[in-house]
């Protein structure tokens, strides 16, 4: 069984980077959202005890005014209570509906806040994982960022259709990229290979790219042939991109 230790260190690279982002954009965030809730909420119960302390201090009014006009103390104190209470209860009544609503924001603005924290973590994951992965393919030794893609070149070159091999060959010199300038036995191994997989003599017209990393890649107006770095990076990236929208 074959094991391609470069995915295993590109995910591993992906994991601990996306676990460092979602500790440090997403678990403060949402606690600082949740704290200002608690503080509102604690605001709106503080009312609600002031009041209450406001209708204690008319019911103690009532009472003197009770005893200064000689009416029946029990009356007055009863209406005074009922009074108190009624306040009370609207009051709190009140600060129960403002905090629940204020619970209810709350949870959508989590919500939010967490869903898009997810998807920027994972943006900034997915970049910061390619970004690593370009720095380290590039300390390849240059002898390995052409010699050992020929081959592959040549086996893609060689399972394409025949109509679009055809085409391919159509337009000579053949336009092939590479990270760097061929060397003469590079050119002649590559002009081999190829022709041998496309079934007749080519001769190369060659672009650096050092975008490519390492690898070869052939554009030509009917097909775009990629064994690099960079293609395998690329498709990295899109299927990392699948899977944050899945």
């Amino acid at each position: 069984m074959h094991i391609d230790w470069w995915t295993i260190g590109l995910q591993t690279i992906n994991v601990v980077v996306l676990i460092w982002l979602l500790k440090r954009f997403l678990l403060q965030p949402v606690a600082a959202v949740i704290d200002a809730r608690k503080a509102a909420a604690e605001k709106l119960l503080n009312e609600a005890q002031a009041a209450k302390s406001e209708a204690e201090e008319a019911k103690i009014k009532a009472q003197a005014e009770v005893l200064r006009l000689g009416e029946t103390q029990a009356d007055v104190l009863t209406k005074a209570n009922q009074q108190a209470e009624a306040a009370k209860s609207a009051l709190l009544d009140d600060a129960r509906t403002q905090t629940d609503a204020l619970r209810k924001l709350a949870e959508i603005d989590i919500g939010r806040s967490q869903a898009e924290a997810r998807k920027a973590d994972a943006v900034h994951a997915k970049t910061l994982a390619v970004t690593i992965a370009v720095k380290l393919f590039s300390r390849l030794p240059d002898e390995a960022k052409i010699t050992g893609f020929i081959d592959g070149m040549a086996r893609v070159l060689a399972d394409l259709p025949e109509a679009e091999r055809q085409s391919i060959t159509e337009a000579m010199p053949l336009a092939i990229k590479a990270p760097r300038p061929m060397t003469t036995a590079e050119m002649q191994a590559c002009t081999a290979k190829l022709s041998e997989s496309l079934g007749k003599p080519v001769t190369l017209d060659v672009a650096v790219e050092p975008d490519l990393i390492a690898g070869l890649e052939i554009d030509t107006p009917h097909a775009l042939v990629r064994n690099s770095f960079r293609a395998d990076l690329d498709r990295i990236a899109l299927e990392l991109s699948r899977d944050d929208n899945n």
